[in-house]
């Protein structure tokens, strides 16, 4: 599997009306199931007043993390239809959350899967859409000798660093990876004695 995958970049909205019902679709970048969770529990704070807060989500290069939730909609009218847009456009680590506020009208069952369908779609056609790469996260831990020979790696590699603690003795950086160049770049630095890799699952 390749480990370059498409994601938004940042979050779009879009809206959706039929009889009277409104259904207002923000569109987000996420990483964790945690960071979901908050984002609906504030979601579903600030609009308190509507009739549904439906949602669904695509987490992991693979996929396989996902949930569409109807928030008391019959089953499958809308959390299925908002996961259908995400996956037409082969995105993840994206939630669309779709809020419908009633306008006295029932739409049957069609009418429903249409409108979060369509929700959804206008707020992920608004959204800047992006390629990015799987990675993974290197702690080096060294002693203070090493640290010119650990720098010029790093500049050398063009790597990302995430966090740094440098002193006198002993040193650890942590470093962000393309997931495909973590196997050769383990190998440059234990050419460098002394120094200890730890891959940390971020």
């Amino acid at each position: 599997m390749s480990d370059i995958y498409r994601t938004i970049a940042s979050r779009a909205e879009g809206m959706y009306k039929d009889k009277g019902s409104k259904f207002l679709s923000f569109a987000l970048p996420v990483e964790n199931v945690e960071e979901i969770k908050k984002i609906i529990k504030d979601f579903q704070h600030q609009y308190h007043d509507a009739r549904h807060v439906c949602y669904a989500y695509v987490l992991g290069n693979e996929k396989k993390d996902w949930r569409a939730n109807d928030a008391g909609e019959p089953s499958g009218t809308a959390g299925r239809p908002i996961l259908r847009q995400i996956n037409t456009r082969n995105l993840t680590n994206v939630l669309v959350i779709v809020v419908r506020y009633f306008g006295g009208i029932l739409l049957g069952t069609s009418g429903l899967i249409h409108a979060y369908s369509e929700a959804a779609s206008d707020a992920l056609n608004h959204a800047e859409i992006i390629e990015k790469t799987v990675q993974c996260h290197l702690k080096i831990s060294f002693d203070f000798l090493q640290l010119n020979s650990i720098m010029k790696i790093i500049k050398e590699q063009k790597l990302q660093v995430v966090v740094q603690e440098i002193d006198n003795e002993k040193c650890s950086i942590e470093l962000a990876v393309a997931q495909h160049e973590v196997s050769d770049l383990i190998k440059i630095i234990q050419n460098i004695s002394g120094t200890e890799i730890e891959v940390l699952n971020r």
